[in-house]
């Protein structure tokens, strides 16, 4: 089944073209990944997405939703984690997760449950009565994966989710996406290292210059790279993580 149907997308920015005649599917089950440099377009996208912009040509199709026609009732099915989440910082995590739950329409029971079954999961008990202001950056990206996951979304789109996140929190995050999945709930997760992609992800999606410019699992892509001349050769290259990536890449691998 198709969840997300993205048809021949293209956004510019004055003489910038951000993306380019994009296309591609998601079905249930599945776990793909947007993969590419900085630049590449993967956070513009995402954002067209979700229908906080408005792409200058093509469709995306969520279910049974157009998202640009539609744009509160696709935001009402995804969950989504933009690659520098803004949080209300005068708030307390647990009072920020109420809002949040409540704009979702969660009933009571439900949120109380739901709320306390992630701050658990992702080490924040004990931590939400504080101010968001006095959290750490992992510790604020950890709440806006919950504030992501809680309403149960239909599909997740999650850029850049593993940002500030030590290598523990980025298994625990690992896991949640697979149990999500596991349930027929996909996601869609962006990132620049090829490792943590491949540690993650079903299939991945490679774009450069807001192109697509392949798509398969990882297998099938590094064979293709060493014979697909040296665009794809030179974005995988880049794409290799660093030593700031290693342990990360290493505990996802456990």
């Amino acid at each position: 089944m198709v969840l997300l149907q993205v048809n021949a997308i293209s956004k510019g920015f004055g003489e910038l073209k951000a993306v380019r005649d994009v296309s591609f599917s998601i079905g249930s089950s599945e776990v793909v990944g947007l993969l590419g440099p900085n630049g590449s377009g993967k956070s513009t996208l995402m954002k067209i997405m979700v229908g906080i912009l408005k792409p200058d040509l093509g469709t995306i199709q969520m279910l049974d939703s157009n998202v640009a026609a539609k744009p509160t009732k696709a935001k009402m099915m995804v969950g989504f984690v933009p690659e520098s989440p803004r949080l209300y910082e005068f708030l307390t995590g647990i009072e920020y997760l109420d809002f949040v739950s409540d704009l979702y329409g969660l009933d009571r029971s439900a949120k109380s449950d739901r709320i306390s079954e992630f701050l658990k999961a992702l080490d924040l008990e004990g931590r939400e009565n504080e101010l968001i202001h006095g959290y750490s950056q992992g510790m604020k990206q950890k709440l806006a994966i919950i504030a992501a996951m809680l309403h149960r979304p239909k599909i997740l789109i999650l850029d850049e989710p593993l940002n500030a996140l030590d290598p523990r929190s980025a298994r625990i995050v690992k896991e949640l996406i697979h149990k999500f999945r596991d349930e027929g709930v996909p996601t869609i997760f962006s990132t620049h290292v090829l490792e943590i992609a491949e540690a993650i992800c079903d299939r991945l999606i490679i774009m450069y210059q807001g192109k697509i410019i392949a798509e398969g699992t990882a297998e099938q892509l590094k064979t293709k790279a060493g014979s697909a001349g040296p665009t794809l050769e030179e974005v995988f290259l880049k794409l290799t993580g660093t030593s700031d990536t290693r342990e990360i890449v290493e505990a996802l691998w456990r």
